[in-house]
């Protein structure tokens, strides 16, 4: 699994505090740290930067790969800050995250990523929004974004395309459909672009506290249907080890049995069955709720596990 560190993200009070002060140190630090923990790419989102992005971005982007050799992926909305963290960027293929298929990003995030040699990350979302169909999001892929940038002659294999993991908790409906998204887009255009996905966007509104278990039984599911990418948290072990049992194949604790069951059976297109489940162990049965919720088979609430 390429995972793309998700840490250094605005949202943080401690990335604000600190971009607030210029304390590169933190950035450094929390750059090497999730290297360290596996990244294998890390993201750096400091929003849109309207008044001091000439600043910033080239500040930051220096900053991070003084310290790291990965690809560093420029997460924001400011096409000027895009290209001024491209200018800084001298190692590792950056990444640019994202386009989307509204016109003035197809247009002109596209030839920005040709001009500098980095990857794209495409979201399957149109100017009406993100649509609930697999077959629609897929749809957004291979008749407005693969084209957009083969028009260019952009190679196809650079392109990343991210069919939008949306939270359980109120877009419950978009769960399932973003497994079959991931199984088609990979079968969708030859050659196939990567895919990958933010998961931790599942569990987004959930309690802090059952925000782990939903990320990791989703991404069982996902790795079932073929996920080999994405955005997500490096220092998660428990989300790791998942990764680890299902990629190696280890079958050697009844908690990794069940996770290799539920991406084997997503693989097939068949769903985790009850007679599949220990229910006499909690953890067991606390995996098969999740399983439903995110199947859209109950309905999500926070209490679902006590239910």
């Amino acid at each position: 699994m390429y995972i793309i560190g998700e840490n250094i993200h605005i949202i943080s009070e401690k990335v604000k505090e600190a971009l607030k002060v210029r304390d590169s140190e933190f950035f450094m630090d929390l750059a090497v740290r999730q290297v360290e923990a596996g990244a294998q790419a890390v993201d750096i989102n400091l929003g849109p930067r309207k008044k001091d992005w000439e600043e910033v971005f080239p500040w930051i982007f220096k900053a991070i790969e003084s310290v790291v050799d990965v690809p560093l992926s420029i997460d924001t909305t400011n096409f000027d800050g895009i290209e001024a963290a491209l200018k800084t960027v001298t190692k590792a293929q950056p990444i640019i995250n994202s386009t989307s298929a509204e016109a003035e990003r197809l247009e002109r995030i596209p030839v920005l990523a040709k001009k500098y040699n980095a990857k794209v990350i495409g979201l399957t979302m149109g100017a009406s929004g993100i649509p609930i169909a697999a077959d629609d999001r897929i749809n957004i892929a291979v008749e407005s974004l693969i084209p957009r940038f083969v028009e260019i002659d952009y190679p196809v294999e650079n392109l990343i395309i991210d069919p939008l993991v949306l939270t359980v908790s109120g877009c419950q409906e978009y769960c399932p459909q973003l497994i079959e998204a991931v199984r088609t887009l990979q079968y969708a255009w030859d050659p196939a672009p990567s895919i990958s996905v933010g998961l931790s966007n599942v569990s987004n509104s959930v309690p802090t506290e059952g925000r782990p278990l939903i990320n990791r039984v989703y991404l069982a599911m996902l790795m079932g249907v073929g996920l080999k990418m994405m955005i997500a948290d490096p220092f998660d072990k428990k989300q790791n080890e998942v990764i680890r049992i299902i990629e190696n194949r280890d079958d050697s604790s009844a908690v990794g049995k069940l996770y290799l069951k539920i991406a084997d059976k997503t693989a097939a297109g068949d769903e985790l069955s009850i007679d599949d489940v220990d229910l006499s162990d909690p953890n067991q049965v606390d995996i098969w709720k999740t399983v439903q919720i995110l199947l859209n088979k109950v309905i999500y609430a926070d209490s679902y596990l006590s239910q």
